[in-house]
């Protein structure tokens, strides 16, 4: 076999990185190709599953009133009942190790401001200053959100600033639906607890999940829409928009997000 150059090396690390993998998950390089079967650890999932499906040992398992084990299987209704205010769900957000993102992530990104806020606001994904600070939105696209709700005398810190995933992609690529899945029990679960007035939904992903849509946020966007769950006693109103990060590679479509933020406003202003 021929000597790879530095130039090969460097190009294949290049595609890496580009490729999404731009950071190791362990302190020693291994060799999965010469890893003995046997040693290969279950997944949590399947480890749940065996335990569960064993009847014969039922008797034998330890039960007690601790809180369900973190894992892929959380559903919604599982996780309403759990936490009762937002300190202990972001607990349990900062200790959930069902979703392999939170295994490349420097921090985890829950919310930011007020947790009884009468609007809501619902991004993406934390990006690198967000995965380093552990807050949502404090990046140039976090600067940007901040002047637009001061157009519309709105304050961050009177908002509630959180995202559709709480942990930055590596590379900052889009969440897989898998990822969104998982997350968004958790979401669901701030909104009951927080009950705003309001839901932005700011960018397409976050739009598409919170309304379970397959259209781009071109369409999305400007129409108000309802999200609802079991346990609120009634809808809470929903828009899409632009995302600011999308804003500032294309400042064309500001126009069309002015146009969204003022119907936030007159939004708010009812019923007041």
């Amino acid at each position: 076999m021929d000597k790879i150059t530095k130039y090969e090396i460097l190009q294949q690390l290049s595609w890496q990185i580009e490729a999404g993998a731009d950071e190791s998950v362990e302190n020693t390089p291994q060799n999965r190709l010469e890893s003995n079967s046997q040693n290969t650890i279950p997944t949590a999932d399947k480890h749940f599953k065996i335990i569960t499906n064993n009847k014969k040992n039922e008797n034998n398992i330890v039960r007690s009133n601790s809180p369900k084990p973190y894992s892929e299987d959380l559903t919604h209704g599982e996780i309403s009942p759990t936490y009762n205010s937002i300190q202990e769900l972001s607990s349990a957000i900062q200790k959930f190790d069902g979703c392999s993102l939170s295994r490349t992530a420097t921090n985890t990104v829950v919310y930011d401001g007020d947790p009884q806020a009468k609007l809501m606001i619902i991004g993406e994904a934390p990006g690198a200053e967000e995965d380093r600070s552990g807050l949502p939105f404090v990046g140039p696209a976090g600067q940007l959100l901040n002047k637009m709700l001061a157009a519309i005398n709105i304050q961050r810190q009177d908002c509630y600033i959180t995202n559709i995933i709480f942990w930055r992609p590596p590379g900052n690529r889009a969440p897989t639906p898998d990822e969104i899945e998982i997350c968004k029990p958790f979401v669901y679960r701030q909104i009951e607890l927080v009950k705003p007035k309001i839901i932005v939904l700011a960018g397409g992903i976050s739009a598409k999940g919170m309304l379970n849509r397959t259209e781009g946020i071109t369409r999305l966007r400007g129409k108000w829409q309802q999200i609802t769950t079991p346990v609120l006693t009634k809808p809470i109103s929903a828009i899409a928009t632009f995302h600011p990060a999308y804003l500032l590679r294309q400042p064309q479509a500001k126009r069309e997000a002015w146009n969204d933020l003022q119907c936030i406003r007159e939004k708010l202003d009812e019923d007041q």
